[in-house]
């Protein structure tokens, strides 16, 4: 059965002493025998600080993207070997951010994977059309092409991935999926990775794009519905935990 799994996604926040609490506010509230899993992937200069806070205890942590190249003359790039020293179990790749804002392809997103996975990491292959895209009736279409983009490059490690996804149109809107909607294509996506395999049909499935916890409960029910990536209300802590208790 796919594991259940919350992921909080900090984007460009925090603050050294802001982190502080929210990180130990997250250690003292989630149980260590706690049946699920929560993690934190944060900006790149705080990896240490939630390796510091977070070892030992029940949550996990990670980053939010990574550079496609091993090593070299790539300047401001972070490679998957040098996050891994720092104790990350995830990183977060081809968020739509970082497609829209920053043109990264899906052949991009593939050869991060491919890194991420390389350096003994699991990364959360995001997907998610737009709301041109969903009102013509490419939305699935769409996803699943991001998805195949992955396996191309990575073939059957893609049973050892997380695959969340995040609607354009909702990520930071206040705008969420309604549950009916995200299940639809958690489930294309499911019998997608099926066709890979067992194991790959067994991939925790997240969903993403203004989860709070008012909603969490009617998403997490979905069949195929596996956790939640998520953005905003990650940095709260009540909240997020929350989130992770639905």
């Amino acid at each position: 059965m796919p594991g259940k799994l919350v992921v909080g996604n900090w984007k460009m926040n925090g603050d050294l002493r802001h982190n502080d609490a929210l990180l130990a506010g997250l250690r003292a509230g989630w149980p260590v025998r706690a049946t699920r899993e929560i993690s934190v992937c944060v900006p790149f200069p705080y990896l240490w600080q939630a390796q510091a806070a977070l070892s030992g205890s029940a949550i996990s942590w990670g980053a939010q993207n990574v550079s496609e190249h091993a090593h070299g003359a790539y300047t401001g790039e972070v490679a998957a070997s040098m996050i891994a020293e720092f104790g990350c179990r995830y990183v977060i790749v081809g968020h739509s951010e970082r497609r829209t804002l920053y043109g990264e392809t899906d052949a991009m997103v593939a050869a991060k994977a491919g890194a991420t996975l390389q350096a003994g990491m699991t990364p959360i292959v995001c997907v998610g059309e737009s709301w041109a895209e969903r009102e013509s009736g490419a939305g699935e279409s769409v996803v699943v092409r991001q998805l195949d983009a992955v396996v191309s490059r990575i073939g059957g490690r893609i049973a050892e991935t997380v695959v969340a996804y995040e609607p354009v149109w909702a990520i930071g809107t206040g705008r969420s999926a309604t549950p009916e909607l995200a299940q639809a294509v958690h489930e294309v996506l499911r019998k997608r990775l099926r066709e890979h395999g067992e194991a790959a049909g067994n991939v925790s499935l997240l969903y993403g794009g203004s989860v709070k916890a008012g909603n969490a409960k009617a998403l997490f029910a979905c069949a195929d519905i596996d956790g939640g990536l998520i953005g905003g209300a990650s940095l709260n802590v009540d909240e997020f935990l929350a989130i992770a208790g639905a």
